[in-house]
Formats: structure tokens, C-alpha cells, sequence
């Protein structure tokens, strides 16, 4: 069970590996955009949300997603031995159908846009999209905690997760690290100098920061590389007038893996959830930068594999970030031995843990 697959980016990676481990698992979504291209669409179930989405030319599915839980409550599990939910915000909601099969809730987070009015703020562009995204979050918390207590097994993908899992929902939590394709992203296998620049990679979103990056590069001087595109573009390239920074927008998979391998260090600027990209950095043995939160804690080991930055406000962060760019001596890191670090969050290594978290739930059930 899988909230939606509208593009392909982390949590769709959990899914893909969730369907490697169990074949001949059906997998339900009940917003699909079949344009979009994974590796397990073709086992994907799927429903009358999708027919809505397909009619209004796959613009957006926000307003389809408070029908989510709805639609999740109706699900028939069959015989099944357990069911795997793979959660942001609605997903979730599918527990009470599944009862009394055991029930497996990946979670990559509560809905922090839904919990959090400070992100709400900043992602709302207007008043009425506030006002939307305002009844949104009610309804998505309101579908977390009705789900909550009802859960067989939590699993949070980071240290952070799991510490707003018991916030909000007064349950604890495994960790399970999501997985990383580290057979791909490689260390450069030529003795090749590295490149001058530090690199900003992922989407030019507001909750990424990717202005406190820029506005550090500026204030340094140094030479920035920014891969990736997003709604705050514009707003990211008038920041960094002036400064030595280039925009390269979208890059293909084997682009980010050169500038993975030749950029001095990558960086990281905002809270994440957990944060795949500096994984993909640390397996072609580039250190990290990162902002000292969420889930850079669990994947960043500060003076082994990276640094942290801090501050308590932005032009604290800043200050700071400019600090260590202009201090970094990529000498002090050893390629190796970060590569070594990364590979504890492989694919192979997700699957086992998630397999033995499956049968630890199957069999508490039976026992009870």
C-alpha cells in the first residue's frame, strides 16, 4: 500500500524494494499517474481516483487526496498475511481494513506539513491555497491519529521520524533506514583530481533551504554548483547575483553521479526527513555538509564522513556554512572510508531488516 505514484523519488525506492522482497505481493495506490515509470507499476491496483485524476489532465491530485482514507478503508486484503503500508500522510488509514491481518506502516513521516503551521506558511502561496492546505492538514492528522493505536508494527526511516512518531502519536518506533542505490552511485574509479566546487543537489523547494546555501556561497565566495529545479528557481538565482554559482537545472541520473564524484563536498542546508541525496554523495565517497537535524544525524558522522553546521537563526547558519566552506580541506576526509560508512544503507541491508520486521509482526499476532 502506497499513498500515491505520481513521480519516482524516495518513498517510491521503499516501495520498489518492498515489491523486490515480496514478488507476488499485489500493490494498492489509489492515485496513479501511469505516465510515471517504476519498476512495480505493472503490479499496481488501483481505483476511481486515478479515473478523476485522468480527467482533469493529471494537473493535481490535491484535491483528490482527502478522499484518500476513504477509499483505503474500502480495501480487501483478502487472506493475506500481512499488508505493508508505505506512509505520508493518508496511507495510514488503510489499518482499518486490514484488521486483524498485521499491519506494517512504513513511515517516512507524520505529515509535516500538516503538523507544522510554520511549513504550511511557507508552502501556501496565497490565501486560499493557506485556507486549503489548512483543512488538508486537519484532515490528514485526523486520519494519523484515528490509525495510530490500531498499527501491528510502526517503522520510521530515521531517528527524527521516529521521535515525531512519539510526539504526535504516542507510539514508539523501529528505525529502518531507507535504501540507497549505492551499487550505482560509485566512487570515481580514475585517480582524477576533484573538481573546485561544492555541489547543492534535489529540488528548489522553500523547506530544503536551498537560500541558505546560495546566500553562503555569495557571503564566501566560492564556487557553488546548484543540480535540480523547482518553483523556487527564480527566487534561488536572483539570491545568488553576484556570486560564482551555476545553475544546471535537472541532470540525469549518471550527471548527478559525476558531480557527486568530482564536487569537494556536498551540501545540505535543510531539515530532512532522512535525506537520500547526501547517501548517494557519501557512497561515491564525497563528504557532506550538512545542516545538524533530522535525519542528517543518522547518515552524517561528523569529522568521518562530513561536518555539521548550525545556528539559531538563519544568518546564524549562514555565517557558519560560509565559515566551513571557506575553512574545508577535503584532505582530512578519506574517500574510503566514507564509501565503507554509505554502504550500511544499501538496498540489500533495507530489505533484510524490513523482512525481519514482517515476520516479527506475523508471529506476534499469532501468538496472541
Amino acid at each position: 500500500m502506497h499513498e500515491r505514484l505520481t513521480e519516482v523519488a524516495g518513498s517510491e525506492h521503499v516501495v520498489a524494494e518492498l515489491s523486490r522482497e515480496w514478488p507476488d505481493a499485489p500493490i494498492s495506490i489509489p492515485i496513479v499517474d501511469p505516465r510515471v515509470s517504476a519498476s512495480f507499476a505493472g503490479r499496481v491496483q488501483t481505483g476511481p481516483l486515478s479515473s478523476a485524476y485522468r480527467t482533469v489532465g493529471y494537473r493535481s491530485y490535491a484535491p483528490l487526496l482527502p478522499l484518500v482514507p476513504a477509499w483505503l478503508r474500502r480495501r480487501d486484503f483478502g487472506s493475506a498475511d500481512a499488508v505493508i503500508i508505505s506512509h505520508h500522510a493518508f496511507a495510514a488509514a488503510a489499518v482499518h481494513a486490514a484488521t486483524p491481518v498485521p499491519t506494517i506502516v512504513y513511515v517516512h513521516s507524520p505529515a509535516r506539513w500538516a503538523w507544522d503551521e510554520k511549513m504550511r506558511i511557507e508552502e501556501a502561496t496565497s490565501w486560499p491555497g493557506r485556507l486549503a492546505l489548512d483543512a488538508l492538514s486537519r484532515v490528514a492528522i485526523k486520519t494519523e491519529l484515528a490509525a495510530a493505536q490500531e498499527i501491528t508494527s510502526i517503522v520510521a526511516n530515521s531517528t527524527a521520524v521516529a521521535q515525531r512518531i512519539r510526539r504526535h502519536w504516542n507510539r514508539e518506533s523501529q528505525i529502518v533506514h531507507p535504501p540507497v542505490n549505492i551499487d550505482f552511485y560509485t566512487p570515481e574509479v580514475s585517480e582524477a583530481p576533484r573538481g573546485d566546487y561544492f555541489l547543492l543537489a534535489g529540488r528548489l523547494v522553500s523547506y530544503k533551504r536551498p537560500d541558505i546555501a546560495i546566500r553562503a556561497a555569495v557571503e564566501s565566495g566560492v564556487k557553488l554548483v546548484v543540480a535540480g529545479d523547482g518553483r523556487d528557481a527564480a527566487k534561488c538565482k536572483k539570491l545568488a547575483a553576484g556570486g560564482d554559482i551555476t545553475f544546471v537545472g535537472r541532470v540525469s541520473n549518471e550527471e548527478f553521479r559525476s558531480l557527486y564524484r568530482r564536487a569537494k563536498a556536498m551540501v545540505m542546508p535543510g531539515e530532512e526527513d532522512f535525506g537520500i541525496t547526501p547517501v548517494e554523495a557519501m557512497a561515491c565517497g564525497t563528504p557532506v555538509i550538512a545542516l545538524g537535524v533530522g535525519g542528517a544525524l543518522d547518515s552524517v558522522v561528523e569529522g568521518l564522513t562530513g561536518s555539521f553546521v548550525a545556528g539559531a537563526s538563519d544568518a546564524e547558519v549562514v555565517g557558519d556554512l560560509a565559515q566551513k566552506f571557506v575553512s574545508f580541506d577535503g584532505r582530512q576526509f578519506d574517500p574510503v572510508k566514507i564509501r565503507l560508512h554509505a554502504e550500511q544503507f544499501s538496498p540489500d541491508v533495507f530489505r533484510r531488516k524490513m523482512a525481519e520486521v514482517v515476520a516479527q509482526a506475523v508471529a506476534s499476532r499469532r501468538n496472541d
